[in-house]
């Protein structure tokens, strides 16, 4: 009998213990997890591994008994490759914080994280992540890491298209995203209001939820006319 094939799963989340403080988001998030006691990783590179992230992760994390919370650092690393390798893919959830997409990602590449995160999601290990920690995943980004908002067209490109975060919460997100996608800056791509999660299995969408009744995830695309389309999805209301 041959094995069960592996999902290839991503989470873009527009919240969680970062901006929350009923867990609801995270709740969710760890539903998918691949095992029922997941061992979570988080990644707080955008943010330059600030201690007061990290401890206000662990502080969520190690307080719940539903999984088992670690941390990675990148700028005071510990693990030579073949131990950092051995970490990472040892992680049921891989769970990125906000901070500076741009960043971020360079520090990955040094340090060869990049390539360790694909091999993880090979394998069926949940990644996900809030704002920078939602932007790394998708082919480019919509981002303030240069000041001004802007397009970013690096990214992991694990997701097909483009994320844009705090599309309701951050003044010009909107028209500047919806902007580069119709000039072609960025390729089409989710957009996500504060508050929600959007799941993706195999690079397709199959869960949105949020926990704030107005919160939406929205698809948006080039109209063919110079423009851009922007439709907003249905989400389930968590509780």
């Amino acid at each position: 009998m041959s094995a069960a094939p592996v999902q290839h799963r991503l989470a873009l989340l527009g919240g969680g213990f970062s901006l929350d403080d009923d867990g609801v988001l995270d709740d969710w998030l760890l539903s998918h997890a691949p095992t029922a006691r997941p061992r979570v990783c988080f990644l707080p590179t955008a943010s330059g591994d600030a201690l007061a992230y990290v401890e206000r992760f662990l502080a969520a994390f190690r307080s719940r008994e539903d999984c088992e919370a670690s941390v990675l650092s990148l700028f005071q690393r510990e693990l030579d490759d073949e131990g950092l390798r051995s970490f990472l893919l040892a992680q049921d959830v891989v769970y990125v914080g906000g901070g500076n997409t741009a960043n971020m990602l360079a520090v990955w590449w040094v340090h060869g994280v990049d390539r360790l995160l694909r091999e993880a999601y090979d394998r069926g290990t949940l990644l996900c992540g809030i704002s920078a920690g939602a932007n790394c995943w998708a082919e480019g980004s919509h981002t303030d890491s240069f000041g001004p908002l802007t397009f970013l067209p690096d990214g992991l490109g694990l997701l097909p298209g483009s994320v844009c975060p705090h599309y309701d919460s951050e003044p010009g997100r909107r028209p500047s995203y919806r902007a580069a996608v119709a000039d072609g800056a960025l390729p089409a791509g989710w957009a996500l209001d504060d508050g929600v999660g959007a799941l993706f299995t195999d690079g397709r969408l199959t869960e949105t939820v949020s926990r704030l009744p107005g919160a939406r995830v929205y698809r948006v695309e080039r109209d063919g006319r110079g423009g851009a389309d922007e439709r907003a999805l249905p989400c389930r209301l968590l509780k």
